[in-house]
């Protein structure tokens, strides 16, 4: 969900490879979700590096802007407000390794401190919205993704997290009328994706379209097939995709936020992923 427009200001290494010198807080549980304190102890720690070509594009989580620099410039750094702009930064990095670490409730406190801090974050906190879905405050997690999607008109899965946001609030016909129709993505998968949550139709086919593709286009058929069911209030068919995106060696082995969003969707609806 990186902004081409508006640069989002955050990158970090996930969870599997953590750092003790990075800025950090201690875990925050919370008795609505007991699972979340399990840690991905099977998941393997090697990152695998993909093949680009001009027509394939990588997940846009794994080329956002280095942090410190870019969005310091953005906001202005220097005095009083820059050092705000700075401890906001570093609140994202530690919301972002506290969801990729299961903890969802400390993640969301991290994101909105980086608000109170500089309030020009939350048009590009992607990862808040997120952290909003799986805590089933869907009313805050769409209006997270609308507020994101007016900055980069471009994004096409804060459109779908939106859709899937207003499907549990009102339904999947209604989530449709309200569908926040973007640009073209540049990744086949995704433009599969987007076209099947905006118009209807069949998940099974966007799998099918992937499954002798490249290893990150079959994570994201197979992961957002699945969310497609959860819409649908199917759990038996959402379950079977996400976890197949999470044993798939893109989930397994890739950096991406998103695999381990797969992982933390396990663990929020207690479905084993080994």
């Amino acid at each position: 969900m990186a902004s081409v427009n508006g640069l989002k200001p955050a990158v970090l290494q996930s969870s599997y490879f953590f750092n003790p010198s990075s800025p950090s807080s201690l875990p925050i549980t919370a008795p609505k979700t007991p699972k979340l304190s399990r840690s991905f102890s099977s998941v393997s720690s090697t990152v695998i590096h993909h093949r680009q070509d001009p027509t394939t594009t990588v997940s846009r989580r794994l080329l956002l802007p280095s942090v410190s620099g870019i969005w310091e410039a953005l906001t202005g750094g220097g005095g009083g407000g820059g050092n705000n702009a700075r401890e906001a930064v570093l609140a994202v990095r530690r919301g972002m390794l506290l969801f990729r670490q299961g903890d969802v409730v400390g993640s969301l406190l991290e994101f909105d401190k980086a608000i109170e801090l500089d309030p020009r974050q939350k048009a590009y906190l992607w990862q808040r919205g997120l952290s909003l879905y799986y805590l089933d405050r869907f009313e805050g997690g769409a209006e997270q993704f609308r507020i994101d999607v007016a900055q980069n008109p471009n994004d096409t899965e804060e459109s779908i997290w939106c859709f899937l946001s207003e499907a549990q609030l009102y339904g999947v016909d209604e989530a449709r009328k309200r569908f926040l129709e973007v640009g073209k993505d540049p990744r086949p998968v995704m433009r599969e994706a987007y076209n099947l949550f905006k118009d209807g139709g069949d998940p099974e086919k966007l799998v099918a379209g992937f499954l002798n593709g490249r290893d990150s286009e079959y994570f994201y058929a197979s992961l957002y097939a699945g969310l497609y069911y959860e819409a649908e209030n199917k759990p038996e068919g959402a379950k079977h995709y996400i976890i197949a995106a999470c044993q798939s060696p893109y989930g397994e082995r890739s950096d991406d936020y998103m695999a381990s969003l797969a992982k933390v969707h396990c663990l929020c609806r207690d479905w084993s992923s080994t």
